[in-house]
């Protein structure tokens, strides 16, 4: 079959999107799944993801398929987050020519999301592989999906997914080492005592990640399929293992959201883009980690806080709005990808 190649200059005329349930038998329930992809007119027109908070994205839900065979790119959202607002980078993506596809992580989900289940990275690149084996084994996706074709993405830690589903993999020792020093970020949130369940605040145990499992925290879970990486402030930074990276043989595109006096420690990617063999590095001027997430309100600070966040969610780097870091951080997206998967292989 004719594969289809999308270009700058010939997008999609339409962006479809579907809610799938993937099975994932370690996880004991199926996940959620959103995939955008090319579409041919039709379908219902819907503003995902719009609330009173985040300004929604627009697609056509259930849309008909575009006709021909696509690469598939698979994300991972951030501690925390949900894929849903990871659409404004997945509807470019899929007018530029890619099927996108994202589980919702259980635990580390919005509404749903504990300290003791944020590093278990072995949970998430499952759910990823999952997404992998239903998007090339069904009848449906199979006849679009590229399966020679197929890359990750992820913010955070689903940055740090996103590296160990390439070939990455972390040391138990240097992440708690890492938390012993810094006390911020994602170490804060493991000290905090409390999680979320069912949308409500939860009490649980402190997490000493000296009790986490080791053997499947530092374990490989290298999925061959995938042929490239885009990690944008990956999370873990500092525990990766060099050996293991030195290994990587796909393109593995690092993106930071800042400048070097404001990215915050656990992220910063520039020395792991330097010890992957075809890693790149860019970075957001006038970013801060919080703009990679879905554009906000007026009005929805102020109602976040609140709801009990804590975190400056809506805030940016002050110079710059959403909008436009969001439009800088398509257009590098889409180029590394199209570079790595639309190109010769």
């Amino acid at each position: 079959m004719l594969t289809v190649v999308f270009t700058a200059t010939a997008q999609a005329a339409e962006v479809g999107m579907r809610e799938i349930s993937v099975a994932a038998p370690e996880r004991g329930r199926d996940l959620q799944v959103f995939v955008w992809y090319p579409a041919e007119a039709g379908g219902e027109a819907i503003v995902l993801g719009d609330n009173k908070a985040f300004k929604g994205v627009p697609a056509f839900k259930n849309a008909p398929l575009l006709k021909g065979r696509f690469p598939l790119v698979v994300l991972s959202h951030g501690s925390g987050g949900r894929v849903q607002g990871m659409a404004w980078l997945a509807t470019e993506l899929a007018k530029a020519g890619f099927i996108v596809a994202g589980p919702n992580h259980p635990g580390t989900t919005s509404g749903d999301s504990t300290p003791a289940d944020t590093p278990k990275l072995w949970e998430r690149t499952k759910d990823l592989s999952a997404v992998i084996d239903a998007m090339t084994a069904d009848q449906t996706w199979g006849n679009v999906v590229d399966g020679d074709r197929i890359g990750v993405l992820g913010f955070s830690l689903g940055g740090a997914a996103a590296m160990e589903i390439a070939g990455a993999r972390a040391s138990l020792d240097a992440y708690a080492h890492y938390c012993d020093e810094y006390r911020k970020w994602d170490c804060v949130w493991y000290a905090g005592g409390i999680g979320y369940r069912d949308d409500a605040v939860v009490h649980v145990d402190k997490l000493d990640l000296r009790k986490v499992d080791k053997a499947r925290f530092e374990q490989s879970n290298l999925d061959r399929r995938i042929k490239a990486a885009v990690l944008v402030d990956p999370g873990l930074a500092l525990a990766f293992d060099a050996a293991s990276l030195k290994a990587i043989a796909i393109p593995m595109d690092f993106i930071n959201l800042g400048s070097a006096d404001t990215i915050p420690l656990g992220v910063v990617a520039d020395k792991l883009a330097a010890i992957a063999p075809r890693g790149t590095y860019a970075n957001v001027e006038g970013a801060i980690h919080f703009s990679f997430l879905q554009e906000c309100k007026p009005g929805g600070a102020e109602l976040l806080k609140e709801t009990g966040e804590v975190d400056p969610i809506c805030a940016d780097g002050g110079s710059r709005s959403r909008a436009d870091l969001h439009t800088e951080l398509v257009g590098l997206i889409r180029d590394d990808l199209q570079r790595s998967l639309q190109g010769p292989m």
